[in-house]
């Protein structure tokens, strides 16, 4: 039933409040009017003692608390769905950047459901991006949460785009999907984006949802939900295994802090709202596997951490809620490695289940296993060198750094449009170990060395 008020108390940024109102509820669709008869969309954010409180999803100069009027529909944001969305652009809100309206009768309300843990069926299948750091040592897995840590200044942009021009399943892409979904970007970004993926052709299985920096940034907080509602139709009706890249989540929880604030609520750590960790839980669980349907939802959101401070309460809370991280540094950023991604602290949870025999390849484990522990006996070969020098290092540890250089330069290090399937990359990994006498390799069963080994006489 519509509702139509005329009792603005106060405009507070995108916050209108409404008094004297009976029967609306939390994030039901409002539209203000505008005194110049200009109509925007909003959203109830709070309704209680007969007072609303609406968000609204556009600019709010202009207003007036005379002549404002609030219209409450009943109903709840939902977005349009159908197979004609793929190849397609969007706004932050989900309305055609590019081409016509969707023309469709099914429409889903934009908040989702979270998985029901009793339905939820065991991530166990292999996704390749194409990326050694990723494939071979931190295995994204269907139905995963693998989020990636980066800081500002290091190339995440150009690293999500990669992904999504190159992962597939080990079945190809025919069945796979892409949903990006971009928040507070440069229209410099947004064009790089669109124009890498119509460029490689991958933009035929993909949607994009672009919310741009002057965008208002109440936006923000509806685009992941719009990205992850198109990504369920794609996922559960229509059988596609969609991988959804989110990016920047940082700024999507900056914009939660400013609402926070305009709603004068009693701030958390380091100012963010209380309850940040459920309303991220709201974005992340809905990626996954359910069983008896065909289609899988996998999540890489992407955050810049704030001084590269890996405790700041959006890594950390995030690390809380999803299975891993890749953490991209700025140390191998600036040896012009690319992608710079350190994978001392990466882990993916959910690896083992996705990886072996009639997955990956039957060695992939233990040839992991030894390339972490050669390259952390590297690492720290590296910072004793930087103490006493490399030349009163042993042979042995010389050959533990030397190792270290070489698994970056050779096995991390790749070209932006350089896809390695994992036949490759394992090969790679058997490459850079083969300086090292069997004795040294303790993770590897002799019966894999003998298969797959390429020892060098010592």
């Amino acid at each position: 039933m519509i509702k139509e008020y005329r009792t603005v108390t106060e405009i507070n940024g995108p916050l209108v409040f409404v008094k004297d109102v009976t029967g609306v509820g939390y994030n039901e669709l409002a539209y203000v009017t505008y005194p110049d008869g200009t109509r925007r969309k909003g959203q109830v954010l709070d309704s209680k003692r007969g007072t609303a409180v609406v968000q609204i999803f556009q600019e709010t100069s202009g207003l007036d608390i005379n002549t404002t009027t609030v219209r409450f529909t009943g109903d709840v944001i939902s977005l349009k769905v159908s197979d004609q969305m793929l190849g397609r652009v969007f706004d932050g809100m989900g309305e055609p950047r590019n081409g016509p309206a969707i023309l469709s009768k099914d429409s889903r309300d934009i908040r989702g459901y979270s998985i029901n843990p009793y339905c939820r069926q065991t991530a166990d299948n292999f996704i390749q991006t194409g990326i050694s750091a990723i494939d071979g040592m931190n295995t994204l897995v269907r139905g995963q949460k693998l989020p990636i840590f980066s800081q500002s200044g290091l190339p995440h942009n150009e690293l999500a785009i990669q992904i999504a021009r190159q992962s597939r399943t080990a079945e190809g892409r025919d069945n796979f999907a892409v949903v990006f979904g971009a928040m507070g970007i440069t229209h410099e970004e947004a064009s790089m984006f669109i124009n890498d993926l119509e460029r490689t052709d991958a933009m035929e299985n993909s949607v994009m949802f672009i919310n741009y920096a002057e965008d208002p940034s109440i936006e923000r907080l509806i685009t992941p939900r719009v990205a992850l509602t198109t990504a369920e139709y794609l996922a559960f009706d229509l059988g596609y295994h969609v991988l959804v890249i989110l990016t920047d989540m940082t700024k999507y929880c900056e914009s939660l802090r400013e609402i926070s604030s305009s709603r004068n609520e009693v701030p958390g750590r380091r100012g963010y709202p209380g309850y940040m960790y459920t309303d991220l839980a709201s974005i992340y669980e809905r990626a996954g596997c359910i069983r008896g349907l065909k289609g899988t939802i996998t999540q890489i959101p992407i955050l810049t951490m704030p001084s590269g401070d890996i405790t700041h309460p959006i890594p950390d809370l995030t690390g809380y809620i999803t299975e891993g991280q890749i953490v991209l540094s700025n140390q191998i950023n600036r040896k012009n490695i690319y992608p710079p991604v350190d994978v001392l602290p990466c882990l993916s949870r959910l690896m083992n289940n996705g990886i072996g025999q009639g997955k990956t390849r039957e060695d992939h484990k233990s040839l992991q296993d030894q390339i972490y522990s050669l390259y952390a006996e590297g690492r720290q070969m590296r910072s004793l060198s930087d103490v006493v020098g490399a030349e009163a290092l042993s042979p042995q540890d010389r050959r533990y750094l030397q190792f270290a250089d070489r698994f970056e330069n050779e096995f991390i290090r790749q070209g932006k449009y350089e896809s390695r399937d994992i036949e490759e990359t394992l090969d790679l990994g058997w490459d850079i170990i083969s300086d090292f006498p069997q004795q040294l390799l303790k993770r590897i069963t002799p019966e894999l060395l003998q298969k797959y080994g390429r020892q060098k006489p010592q």
